[in-house]
């Protein structure tokens, strides 16, 4: 992965173009970080505090309605404000959200702190990608967008390892407050970080936005960004109104059906809440949050795998081996507490599914959502599209995980995973009717398939008019 390996400058360039990547990765970090802390500090915070299971669904979805009111406003204050300045007030908000969380005294000061670093973690969701996509050389853009994917990943893992470090005596202040210390690594690398050029162009910054890419790229590469950024800022003219034009519907239905289904599934709700699910069958709470690293190295690797695939075997099937397996797993995980008397096994095989189930979602559902709502939308309305996609996607996570404490309560856990289940075999009918294929596509192509009205699956696992790059 090189920039230019010809000239001589070209190691400055990709010194740091790796630095720059890997300091907004972070903003990915944080947004998985705080995604997992709360899994293995909740089974501490129930001890200090009383809840009912309505309130101790507050307490853990309490940052999924800040994420989404964060992504809501995340695109418009990027546009306003610049990338790299909400970087650094979403690595601030961050550090205020976790210091709030590890000083509450009551759970109204708890959900406080939650709601706070739901915040950061919304506005997380939309500048991270979109920074390091304006601010990577063109050949590996790619490559460094879906390292955002996998430092949420890496996130949620070194949470897990955060959790067990503090779970002797149940600290769990310190799990909370420990998001504090990447959040101070983001704000102080971001200190020393370039505005994004494609703003800088926008706001009638050209000169500053050429000093920039001039650190990334050759002369004649300068040039030749810098009209292409004329040429997309002068394309985008779109709004909320256009996405509900007639030829644009196949798209929003694929794009909010995923956001949805991605949720609703359940993922998150193990992320949440798997320590805790795996001490009803019978763990120690020290060793259900170790259980739970072993299923974050399972979420990192397998992620590691979908980004190798993606390109080369397409997106249906990832999404329809991922979906299969997913409902499969979820099957078994409910039979798993549906049997009664066998602690012991019960507690291997719910292991053992949670494990296979997210490695289904991670090398499916989880990273081809994200690559396909950046793929199926016209230019003009990309970054409107992506903003409401992005906003139902948190709204769903934020029900799921609410109303998950108070299923298991009404209809028992196993009931629980065998709804999550129905709707996961609802989801790989939906990607067969519904999702195309985009893969060694281009995104012109794509775009004529929707004003033409035949964007969507068929069954041969193509896209119906599919228009390749060399016709």
């Amino acid at each position: 992965m090189t920039v230019d390996t010809d000239a001589p400058e070209a190691d400055g360039r990709n010194r740091f173009v790796y630095v720059t990547a890997a300091l907004a990765a972070l903003n990915g970090l944080l947004f998985g970080f705080d995604t997992g802390i709360i899994s293995g500090a909740f089974l501490y915070i129930r001890d200090a505090f009383t809840m009912t299971p309505l309130v101790e669904g507050i307490v853990v979805s309490g940052a999924l309605a800040g994420a989404a009111l964060g992504a809501a406003l995340g695109g418009y204050l990027a546009d306003r404000w610049g990338r790299r300045r909400l970087i650094l007030v979403s690595a601030v908000v961050f550090f205020v959200g976790s210091l709030v969380m590890a000083i509450a005294p009551t759970v109204e000061v708890l959900v406080v702190g939650r709601l706070i670093d739901g915040v950061a973690i919304g506005f997380a969701s939309i500048v991270g990608p979109l920074y390091l996509s304006e601010i990577a050389p063109p050949k590996i853009r790619g490559s460094l967008v879906s390292l955002n994917q996998l430092a949420v990943t890496v996130g949620i893992l070194s949470s897990y390892f955060v959790n067990y470090a503090f779970a002797d005596g149940g600290q769990w202040r310190w799990m909370l407050g420990t998001g504090m210390v990447p959040a101070v690594i983001l704000a102080a690398g971001m200190l020393f970080m370039p505005e994004s050029p494609r703003w800088l162009v926008e706001h009638d910054r050209e000169s500053k936005a050429r000093d920039v890419l001039s650190r990334t790229r050759t002369d004649d590469q300068i040039r030749a960004e810098l009209a292409e950024i004329n040429e997309t800022i002068e394309a985008e003219d779109g709004g909320l109104l256009d996405l509900l034009e007639p030829w644009m519907r196949p798209a929003l239905v694929v794009g909010v059906g995923l956001a949805v289904l991605q949720q609703v599934t359940g993922i998150n709700t193990v992320i949440y809440y798997a320590p805790t699910i795996l001490e009803s069958t019978g763990f120690e709470s020290s060793a259900s949050i170790l259980a739970t690293v072993g299923i974050g190295v399972v979420n990192v690797v397998m992620t590691v795998v979908a980004v190798v695939l993606i390109d080369r075997r397409g997106r249906r099937p990832l999404l329809s081996v991922g979906l299969a397996g997913m409902t499969l797993t979820l099957v078994a995980l409910g039979a798993a507490f549906y049997l009664p008397g066998f602690s012991g096994f019960v507690g291997t095989v719910a292991t053992g599914s949670l494990m296979l189930y997210v490695a289904f979602f991670a090398v499916g559902l989880g990273p081809v959502f994200w690559l396909l709502i950046s793929e199926i939308y016209p230019l003009k309305v990309r970054g409107t599209a992506m903003g409401v996609v992005t906003v139902f996607n948190w709204v769903a996570n934020l029900a799921v995980s609410l109303a998950f404490p108070v299923m298991v309560a009404e209809i028992t856990t196993a009931g629980t995973f065998w709804v999550f289940a129905a709707l996961s075999a609802v989801a790989l009918a939906f990607t067969y009717r519904f999702v195309p294929e985009t893969k060694g596509r281009s995104l012109e192509a794509i775009e004529s398939d929707l004003r033409e009205n035949v964007l969507g699956g068929s069954p041969d696992g193509s896209s119906a008019g599919t228009v390749s790059d060399d016709d």
